[in-house]
């Protein structure tokens, strides 16, 4: 991908979604791959059972998106989301739910997590599109929940400000502040509009102002820095 991972640019309708599929079970991939290929717009490119493989296949393959499992051998998906969000929007897709966890994909790159079984077929496609087109950061509740808890069960010190001090660090605006404040508990862009009485348009002019001044290429990074806990930290 030429563009840059992360912005809120809303490209041109693509004719569909190369995606691939990463986990050390043959069973959930093959699940996961069936399950995708019976949508009318999302091709699997792709197969890789640990995150040595799916990092020499993604420089071939150049997917859109990758959905990439936790633990797995030799290389596992948290330290593989390094390497793969240059390329590619790398969703986490599994079953650990456990804050520093959660908390080091995101640092790593990754612009979504989602936990198994709290999702339905249509939904995880949902995300794959909105994702590709930077309309959405698909966090699972737990996930989303587990980000937050992982600030806040670090120790003082490591811990964000209080609203006002993190308004004045960031030099966001009183707008932008609310705008924040939105996302981090988890709505997305057409309910910020709605809820504050703005356009679609709008709402991304200020989250790609937000983004500049975090320094933050998405959204769940976002999230982390201004809870507390730049990427990198």
């Amino acid at each position: 991908m030429d563009e840059p991972v992360g912005d809120e640019t809303v490209p041109d309708e693509p004719g569909g979604y190369r995606v691939m599929v990463v986990d050390d079970n043959p069973f959930i991939r093959a699940g996961l791959t069936s399950a995708l290929e019976g949508t009318d717009d999302i091709e699997v490119v792709g197969e890789a059972g640990d995150g040595i493989e799916a990092e020499e296949m993604a420089r071939r393959l150049v997917p859109d998106v990758v959905l990439l499992d936790v633990r797995m051998p030799r290389a596992d998906g948290v330290s593989a989301a390094a390497a793969l969000s240059r390329t590619s929007r790398v969703i986490m897709l599994s079953q650990v739910e456990e804050p520093e966890v959660v908390l080091a994909a995101v640092r790593n790159g990754a612009v979504g997590y989602l936990v198994h079984n709290t999702f339905t077929v249509d939904e995880l496609a949902a995300a794959i599109r909105d994702t590709v087109r930077h309309r959405a950061h698909p966090l699972s509740q737990a996930a989303g929940a587990a980000l937050i808890d992982a600030v806040r069960t670090r120790p003082p010190a490591a811990r964000a400000a209080d609203p006002a001090e993190q308004r004045a660090r960031f030099g966001l605006s009183s707008r932008e502040a609310e705008v924040m404040d939105l996302i981090v508990r988890g709505h997305a862009n057409h309910d910020i509009a709605a809820k504050l009485f703005l356009t679609e348009k709008t709402v991304k002019n200020y989250i790609n102002r937000i983004y500049a001044k975090l320094g933050a290429p998405n959204r769940a990074t976002a999230i982390v820095t201004w809870l507390g806990l730049p990427p990198g930290g």
